[in-house]
């Protein structure tokens, strides 16, 4: 009572004003709150009928309660802070007081009947099929309709989780299975329901678990009736099998075990054998000696493997004859005829490689039948990218052998499509900006199974940070030209081509041009290269790039931005930095090696991990010439002729994905890379440098702006440590240029969460960047860029919040973000003599300022114009 007195008396101590302002701000927070948690009075319930507030799992100890959280079906209503605030079910009794299901039922028969007599007289026409397109849409949305309820309801409403008796028993039962399941024979699941006053019409349940003592495995024997089955299952016992003595008995391990036995078993000519012949449940004994307040009891299992009833063992089963059918339908009629190497193949109009079509193909005639080349062979002729269907089917011909068949639909020789749509350029580093991409491609080129592929794109969108250019925004545009021919093997003289077959090997050679006009400068891009790809599954890929030729012209750009950029790069060249460089023309050859891991399945919300790691070597032949020699043959100066780069060039980037509910994922990543530049110039190509800063990266910073290090953006060479302020936003720095780095370590942490629906699932994340870039040379006159033992305090951090519309096909990203770390707030205080621009109460020109916890700069008032600006970053799917 005390501190309502205090409360109340602060209150009355303001003016009139100030206590009608105060008073009326109570009462509309209150009168918010009351609405938005969704109160359900009597007359919205029905007798005895409560809402679900919460569900809680205690007692367990060794197993965790998220297993136990899984099982349960039913969700509360979703809160706000764990308060009992509402907003979704608010919005859905809102929606719901408009909403007429009969009616909406009555609409979506009538419907029916009319899409049913206009389906009684089909016709193939182009406007019959737009009309039936158009029935299914409405049919489509009235049936959402009926089922789901009206617009708010569907989209910003979500229906009452209602309590009932019978799922909470079902659920202890489920709990009380999945005990038993995970070697607690005696365990003991229960529930209660808390409903005090508190509380009101909402209910809590308590799923009481009591695990008791666990079973361990003791001895697992297995009795097969097959001799040899038992010859090939029981030396991969010790190795492989899924059940080890001392472990605590687990039903899914069973189940595993089930499943290797199969495939083991079809993997050596037991086409007909499945996991039914190893019969559930298994014969358990448990060993009742040991007294109950053992830490644990032993348990001895039998593992049966039973023969087919009435036989005396499982049959072995070879394959017989392989007949390959590489035709459309109208072309069955004649069909060409040809045998190669033991097959059959029944061709159609078009011409097929034979030997290649062989080589992905595992099948072969009086073969032992395995599991493996099936799938192999399938997987093999669909990854050709040449067939719209690929089937293998078997004909049991009684004798043991298996009549093979395989039946590949060709897709057509030429394609032709298009695209368009905005987010282009940089990845993200601008504002949207529309694009066009046109594709020809010619399949089962030369009848070797490869494809010719031509694309042409063209777009442009806005780039920031342009302050010099007036508006702050400058117009980049890209043009590109791309030629490739992709091979279904490596092409390597020899046999060697054919040692990849399983594994999905391709050969691409490719030819592209690239022209970048951007308002400070221009780059033309000639390039050449060869590569192999190759896959060892869906997890595991691997490129291998023989040969990256390229030959680059560039040029700065006549106008205010040219000028500005050209005496950047002066000042840059003049403390140190090798960047002046990158932007004359220049020959750079590389070759690479990049591994990459992934389990993430898109479209799925499961624990997964990617990794990337990649290895470049530039110039490497070069090596085999001296510097003078080069020189020469390149006409290299400081400024003119071609120059020429030696470079070292390693990078990682890891991430990893947590679920932590149905539609909640917690995902992190780490990004790191170091390029070493030996040549004579002591760096590498430009776009072989690393960049901190933008949607993909740290998002609190413009595009490729931050860092490199401590360093503010740029400086003058009199005073490298006084910064140069934006004269038009007052305490922000002046982002003009981009900040390159040979070396990069950044991480970011995003907790992604499903918001509502509305057209595609809108969803909401919260986020937390860090990272920067470094020099390895110490540049004079400018401090902090490059790596030293105090690369911990140059971490820049930034955090904001995010949008994405997920639309299946593609996903819109919006990012806001702040500073909340910035290392280059570190500097001189230097105000400009007429007063204006950013001031420092309480500091005297040439003191140092620490501003480096810059986050208490932000504000909501000046949310784009004040010293710590909300950067908004625009992009196409998630940021990692």
């Amino acid at each position: 009572m005390r501190t309502n007195y205090k409360i109340w008396g602060s209150i009355l101590s303001c003016n009139p004003k100030c206590v009608v302002r105060t008073i009326s701000f109570l009462v509309l927070s209150a009168g918010l709150l009351s609405g938005l948690s969704g109160c359900v009075s009597s007359e919205n319930l029905q007798k005895n009928q409560y809402l679900l507030f919460s569900q809680t799992v205690r007692g367990n100890r060794t197993l965790p309660s998220s297993d136990f959280e899984a099982l349960i079906p039913q969700r509360p209503n979703r809160r706000i802070l764990r308060l009992p605030i509402t907003p979704a079910l608010w919005f859905y009794r809102l929606g719901s007081r408009t909403y007429d299901q009969a009616a909406a039922q009555r609409e979506l028969e009538a419907k029916r009947k009319e899409y049913d007599q206009f389906t009684e007289k089909p016709d193939s026409t182009k406007s019959y099929r737009k009309e039936q397109k158009r029935f299914n849409r409405q049919l489509t949305r009235l049936r959402r309709r009926a089922e789901e309820g009206n617009w708010v309801m569907r989209s910003l409403g979500e229906p009452p989780a209602f309590f009932y008796e019978t799922d909470a028993k079902e659920n202890a039962q489920k709990m009380q299975r999945f005990l038993f399941n995970n070697g607690f024979f005696l365990g003991k699941a229960s529930y209660s329901v808390d409903s005090n006053r508190t509380l009101g019409r909402r209910v809590r349940v308590t799923y009481n678990i009591t695990e008791n003592i666990p079973f361990h495995l003791n001895k697992i024997t297995y009795q097969i009736a097959d001799p040899r089955v038992d010859t090939i299952v029981r030396p991969t016992l010790a190795r492989s099998s899924a059940l080890k003595t001392g472990e605590r008995y687990n039903a899914e391990k069973i189940e595993t075990e089930r499943i290797r036995i199969e495939e083991l078993l079809r993997n050596n000519g037991y086409y007909s054998f499945t996991r039914q012949y190893i019969p559930l449940p298994l014969d358990v004994d448990s060993a009742r000696s040991l007294s109950t307040d053992s830490a644990f009891r032993n348990l001895n299992i039998w593992v049966k493997i039973a023969n087919p009833p009435g036989q005396p063992r499982h049959p072995v089963f070879r394959i017989g004859e392989v007949e390959v059918r590489v035709a459309r339908a109208e072309d069955r009629a004649s069909l060409d005829t040809t045998r190669y190497n033991g097959l059959r193949f029944y061709l159609g109009q078009q011409n097929y490689s034979l030997r290649l079509l062989d080589s992905r193909i595992f099948l072969r005639p009086d073969s032992l039948y395995r599991l493996r080349n099936y799938q192999d062979s399938q997987r093999q002729l669909f990854l050709l990218n040449q067939f719209r269907f690929a089937n293998i089917s078997f004909t049991d011909t009684t004798k043991g052998h298996l009549r093979t068949r395989i039946n590949l639909i060709p897709i057509d020789k030429y394609e032709l499509t298009s695209e368009g749509g905005v987010f282009v350029l940089y990845q993200g580093q601008g504002y949207p900006g529309p694009f066009g991409t046109a594709s020809f491609r010619v399949h089962n080129i030369f009848s070797g199974l490869g494809t010719f592929e031509t694309a042409v794109r063209y777009g442009f969108e806005a780039q920031t940070g342009f302050a010099l250019s007036g508006s702050g925004v400058g117009i980049a545009q890209e043009l590109g030209i791309n030629t490739s021919l992709i091979f279904p093997h490596i092409v390597f003289p020899g046999k060697a081509r054919f040692l990849f077959n399983r594994l999905s090997p391709r050969t691409q050679v490719s030819l592209g041009y690239n022209y970048t006009s951007r308002p400070d400068y221009g780059r033309r891009l000639l390039r050449t290269a060869l590569s192999y790809n190759w896959l060892k599954n869906n997890k595991h890929q691997y490129n291998f790039v023989i040969a990256d030729v390229n030959y680059l012209k560039a040029s700065i750009k006549p106008g205010e931005d040219g000028d500005a950029f050209r005496a950047y790069l002066k000042t840059q060249d003049s403390l140190g930095s090798t960047i002046q460089r990158s932007f004359l023309s220049a020959f750079a050859s590389s070759i690479s090696f990049t591994y990459t891991y992934n389990t993430n399945v898109l479209g799925q919300n499961r624990r997964a991990n990617f990794l990337r790691l990649s290895l470049e070597s530039g110039g490497t032949t070069l090596n085999f010439f001296s510097n003078e020699q080069l020189k020469s043959f390149f006409k290299t100066t400081a400024t003119s002729g071609l120059q020429y780069y030696k470079y070292l060039r390693g990078s990682v980037d890891f991430r990893h994905y947590i679920p932590v509910r149905s539609k909640t994922t917690l995902a992190f990543r780490i990004n790191t890379g170091m390029v070493i530049g030996y040549g004579d110039n002591k760096t590498a190509p430009y776009e072989k440098l690393f960049f901190a800063g933008g949607s993909n990266s740290i998002r609190a910073w413009l595009p490729r702006r931050l860092g490199p290090g401590s360093s503010i953006p740029y400086s003058k060479s009199d005073n490298p440590l006084v910064p140069i302020f934006n004269p038009k936003r007052p305490g922000q720095f002046r982002y003009d240029f981009e900040q390159p780095g040979d070396i990069i370590l950044e991480g970011s942490a995003e907790l992604r969460t499903h918001l509502f629906h509305l057209g595609g699932d809108i969803n909401g994340a919260f986020f937390v960047d860090a990272g920067n870039v470094w020099t390895l040379r110490n540049n004079v006159n400018r401090t902090g860029e490059n790596i030293s033992p105090q690369f911990i305090r140059q971490i820049a951090v930034g955090s904001g919040i995010g949008l994405r519309i997920d639309f299946s096909f593609f996903i819109i990203r919006l990012d806001g973000a702040v500073k909340v770390y910035d290392p280059s707030r570190y500097y001189i205080y230097s105000p400009n003599p007429d007063g204006t621009g950013y001031t420092v109460p309480g500091k005297n020109p040439g003191d140092l300022i620490d501003e480096r916890f810059f986050l208490p700069k932000f504000r909501f008032d000046k949310m784009f114009k004040g010293p710590n600006p909300l950067v908004i970053n625009f992009g196409i799917g998630y940021p990692f």
